[in-house]
């Protein structure tokens, strides 16, 4: 008997459809992903084994090695309250549209009588040449000044939130003086807990803490 042929279909497949769906997907992860924030200036953190990871929404301390120090808002629904803050409390005397400025900026590291001249700079000073936040001083700390307008806009929620917003991160060789001032202006606010950033390490293996890891799992 003859052989019945089997009729060959075509083995083209139509990816418009798919190409159509991947670029979608590729688009809004793009527009959805928040960025990170500039960094102050480049720190290299001491090492750690933590697997905390830090808040979106962070206040965060930086120390440089030289011995300077600023201040990230990064809760934006609340980093208007604290800068009106500051300006109420400090006399400042700035206006809304200096205050609108003021907002745009992602840290804050100038002593706070040079704020409102720099606000009329047409470009912002680079991040290099900012002075710092003066802390040095034990009668003059102005982070002292900063984290109590923190305090007065967060009074009244739940101080356990404002603690895990608390970061400092600071380089590995900046001296420890600079620390404890840092220490003290948290002090000071009735602030006695926050978390230090560090380069996370792996656990070595065979360590408690691996075994208690394994354990978990």
């Amino acid at each position: 008997m003859p052989k019945v042929k089997i009729p060959r279909k075509s083995t083209i497949v139509d990816m418009t459809a798919m190409c159509d769906v991947a670029f979608l997907l590729l688009s809004f992860f793009i527009l959805a992903t928040k960025q990170k924030p500039p960094e102050v200036m480049t720190v290299t953190p001491p090492n750690s084994i933590s697997s905390k990871v830090a808040p979106d929404k962070a206040i965060l301390i930086t120390m440089t090695k030289d011995g300077r120090a600023f201040i990230s808002l990064g809760d934006d629904t609340k980093k208007k309250d604290v800068l009106e803050n500051v300006n109420l409390t400090q006399s400042l005397g700035l206006s809304n549209a200096e205050l609108a400025k003021w907002s745009k900026e992602e840290f804050y590291g100038l002593p706070l009588g040079q704020v409102k001249s720099s606000l009329a700079l047409s470009t912002p000073i680079a991040p290099a040449r900012l002075p710092g936040i003066p802390i040095m001083d034990t009668t003059k700390n102005e982070l002292e000044t900063w984290l109590r307008s923190v305090t007065n806009v967060y009074a009244g929620g739940d101080q356990r939130e404002l603690q895990e917003m608390l970061l400092v991160k600071g380089d590995g060789e900046t001296l420890y003086p600079v620390f404890n001032n840092i220490k003290r202006a948290f002090k000071r606010n009735k602030l006695y807990k926050f978390r230090i950033v560090t380069n996370g390490e792996v656990v070595p293996i065979g360590s408690e803490l691996y075994r208690e890891s394994q354990t978990v799992k």
